[in-house]
């Protein structure tokens, strides 16, 4: 409720601060060699790990392995999908865009470090 009373100038404010962060970490994927889907109003970013994934695995395969090879974690975006869809987003990953502008650049220079 407290939220009702305060002016559109603090709204818009976060909604910059969002944006800003989506479009750095949309960069940094993209330098790193994803192909990316910009969200139009989320925190959370989907990119395309085709690039990275070893014949026979799948983005969930990725996931796991990510934290030891870059210190990044993403989510595969299977874990959404019923089993019948899976295929159709088997390379697809989910990042977050909510952490510190300098902590979504350093993971972007980790994930550029994969290729």
């Amino acid at each position: 409720a407290a939220g009702l009373g305060l002016g559109d100038d603090y709204f818009d404010g976060i909604a910059a601060t969002l944006r800003d962060k989506r479009d750095l970490l949309g960069d940094g994927l993209r330098a790193a060699g994803f192909a990316v889907s910009v969200a139009a109003g989320s925190y959370f970013t989907v990119a395309d790990a085709a690039p990275f994934l070893l014949a026979g695995h799948d983005a969930a395969d990725f996931c796991r392995t990510l934290p030891d090879r870059a210190g990044v974690v993403a989510i595969p975006l299977t874990a959404f999908v019923s089993p019948a869809h899976r295929e159709r987003y088997a390379s697809l990953v989910r990042f977050a865009a909510c952490k510190r502008a300098e902590v979504i650049a350093e993971a972007s220079v980790r994930l550029s470090a994969l290729r």
